[in-house]
C-alpha cells in the first residue's frame, strides 16, 4: 500500500429542516484515510452518515465544515473525480439496453476512445461473468447479474479508485466470491484503492484491510478486521472431566463461564487470571486439551457498538 489517496478530516455535514425543526446532523466530525491499493470498508446502521460521505467524495453535496479530498485534489475539484468509478446502491440500468450498449455509453461519458471501448467491454465482460449475455437486453437480467453490469460500468474507464454502495446487493453467494475476488485483484494487482458502504459484514470481514463504523454520524471504531475482532480476555476451553464443581470454582474467582456444547468460553482479566485457571483445574484431576482465544466477528462488534447507543438502531428508510 502506498501514500494516502482519500484523505477526510473532520466532516460535518447539517441538513436544514422545516417548519422550524432543528437541522439534522448527518455527519459529527468524522476523520479518516485510505491508502493507495487499500480496501476499506465503511459500516454504520441507516442514518449514521455513510451515504453522506460519499456523496461529500463525488461533490454531489457539500460538508458543511471539514475537508475531503482524492489524489490531493479537493472534492470540489471536478479532476478529483476524473479517475474514480461509482457505483450507487440500487442501480437502474435502462432494460431495452444490452449488456455492451451499456458499458459503451459509460465508456463515452468517460472520454473513452472507440476501440478502446470495444477491447475494455469484452474484458470487463468475461471478468464479472456475464459474455455469454454480451448482446443480451438488460430487462431480461437477474438482480445480481445486473449488479455485476454495474460493476463492470464502474470500472470501464480503469479508475484507480473505487467507490462502492452494496456492490454483493442481491448476489448470490458464488457471485459474491466472484466479486470478492475481482475487488481483491483490482487492490493488490492494480493498486486500485477501494472504499466500500454495506450491509453485509460477512463479505466486508472477508474483503476489507481496514474499516470505520459510523454511528450518528461519528466514528465509533476504525482499525484492521483483527484489531476490531481480537477479543484476547476470552478463552474457549476443552477439558475432561469439567463438573459444575469446578465451573463454579471458576466463577468464584471471578471469571466469566459459560458451557458451550463440549467446551468452555472463559473471560478473564488478563494472562495471570487464566493461568490460575488452569492450575485450578489441574489440581482437581482434570486434563486440558485445548485451549484458544475467542475471535468475535465483526458482526458481534458491530452489533456490540449499536447496542451501546440504542438510539442508533436502523429506522425503516
Amino acid at each position: 500500500m502506498g501514500q494516502n489517496v482519500v484523505v477526510v478530516r473532520g466532516l460535518r455535514k447539517l441538513y436544514r429542516s422545516s417548519f422550524g425543526r432543528p437541522p439534522i446532523r448527518a455527519l459529527d466530525g468524522i476523520s479518516f484515510d485510505i491508502a493507495a491499493g487499500e480496501l476499506f470498508g465503511l459500516l454504520g446502521p441507516n442514518g449514521a452518515g455513510k451515504t453522506t460521505t460519499v456523496k461529500i467524495l463525488l461533490g454531489l453535496t457539500h460538508a458543511t465544515e471539514g475537508e475531503a479530498g482524492i489524489h490531493g485534489l479537493h472534492v470540489s475539484d471536478p479532476e478529483s473525480r476524473r479517475h474514480v468509478g461509482y457505483l450507487p446502491e440500487g442501480h437502474k440500468i435502462p432494460g431495452y439496453l444490452t449488456a455492451r450498449q451499456t458499458l459503451s455509453i459509460f465508456a463515452r461519458m468517460s472520454g473513452m476512445e472507440k476501440p478502446a471501448i470495444a477491447q475494455r467491454t469484452a474484458e470487463l465482460l468475461e471478468r464479472v461473468h456475464l459474455a455469454p449475455w454480451t448482446d443480451v437486453r438488460v430487462k431480461k437480467f437477474s438482480k445480481g447479474m445486473t449488479q455485476r453490469l454495474g460493476l463492470a460500468c464502474a470500472l470501464i474507464h480503469r479508475p484507480d479508485v473505487l467507490l462502492l454502495d452494496e456492490p454483493t446487493d442481491g448476489v448470490d453467494p458464488v457471485g459474491r466470491r466472484e466479486i470478492r475476488d475481482l475487488l481483491i485483484d483490482e487492490a493488490r494487482t492494480n493498486g486500485t484503492t477501494v472504499l466500500i458502504n454495506s450491509h453485509l459484514l460477512s463479505e466486508i470481514e472477508l474483503t476489507c484491510d481496514r474499516v470505520a463504523v459510523l454511528r450518528n454520524g461519528q466514528v465509533a471504531a476504525a482499525g484492521t478486521i483483527d484489531e476490531l475482532t481480537r477479543k484476547s480476555a476470552k478463552y474457549r476451553m476443552v477439558a475432561s472431566p469439567v463438573d459444575d464443581a469446578l465451573v463454579a470454582s471458576f466463577r468464584e474467582s471471578g471469571a466469566g463461564v459459560e458451557r458451550v456444547n463440549s467446551h468452555l468460553e472463559l473471560s478473564v482479566t488478563d494472562p495471570a487470571h487464566l493461568n490460575a485457571l488452569i492450575d485450578k483445574l489441574r489440581s482437581r484431576g482434570s486434563m486440558l486439551t485445548e485451549l484458544s482465544p475467542v475471535r468475535s466477528t465483526l458482526e458481534d462488534v458491530f452489533v456490540d457498538l449499536i447496542k451501546l447507543h440504542p438510539e442508533s438502531v436502523e429506522q425503516p428508510r
